[in-house]
């Protein structure tokens, strides 16, 4: 028996990474889907791979309005959610001294903001035992250099797991967080570092992690899996760690 089959999943930032792999996941154990990114290439190639059961729509995470406008195609479509990964998130890294206003604004929006008042907008279309699993980070734990911005973006997020729990649960929604360590995405690519550089940077984390490897996003596919599911029913506010053991031994 498929988990999700008959149940509709939401994944933003459905489209490449740990978005794609969980949505790919949830395609696997039944679920229709609906995944949501701001680069249409790639969203049209992730609606290929997830077959018939997916609307795909172009849609930015940091915008309030297009929170907004796919809450109200969805319940003009007849969508009900059962499950709600809020995935899709920006990492802009700098040292302290050189964080500017723009960065904390875009860092916040896409990470905060936007998934705040999806959220909200989501509330009328999700079923009774309906699960929203929100996308933190170890690095709202673990004081890494360049990350303070980002940092507590995520930390705010992992917050709001808490309060959303106890605000929803007269409604049967529980509410969780997976917060992922360092996972082979191409998010390093995104750090504009040279090749050599990059190289560098990922060897110097990998030695960090008790593990010594990166996660996979199938890895971390598997865990917003469980939280989505009703094997997880009886945890509620809680954030599941999924980092090879970096912040925690």
């Amino acid at each position: 028996m498929k988990r999700f089959e008959g149940k509709t999943a939401l994944v933003t930032g459905g489209n490449s990474g740990i978005g794609l792999a969980t949505a790919l996941a949830f395609a696997n154990e039944g679920a229709r889907l609906v995944i949501t990114g701001r680069d249409q290439s790639s969203l049209d190639k992730a609606a290929a791979q997830l077959g018939e059961n997916v609307v795909a729509v172009r849609n930015d995470a940091g915008s309030v309005a297009d929170g907004i406008r796919l809450a109200t195609m969805l319940q003009q479509q007849g969508v009900m959610l059962d499950a709600v990964f809020i995935n899709a998130g920006v990492a802009k890294l700098a040292p302290f001294e050189a964080a500017e206003e723009e960065m904390w604004d875009v860092s916040f929006n896409t990470n905060v903001k936007g998934p705040y008042f999806l959220i909200k907008a989501l509330l009328p279309l999700l079923n009774p035992g309906a699960a929203v699993v929100l996308n933190g980070s170890i690095n709202a734990h673990i004081g890494m250099l360049n990350t303070s911005v980002y940092a507590a973006s995520k930390a705010a997020l992992i917050s709001l797991a808490k309060t959303l729990s106890s605000e929803l649960l007269s409604r049967g929604v529980r509410v969780n967080v997976v917060s992922p360590g360092p996972v082979t995405t191409h998010l390093l690519d995104r750090l504009g570092l040279p090749a050599e550089q990059l190289s560098g940077v990922a060897a110097s984390i990998q030695a960090q992690i008790p593990l010594k490897r990166f996660g996979t996003p199938d890895e971390i596919a598997s865990a917003v899996l469980y939280l989505a599911s009703a094997e997880s029913a009886f945890i509620v506010g809680t954030e599941l760690v999924a980092d090879g053991g970096m912040s925690q031994l």
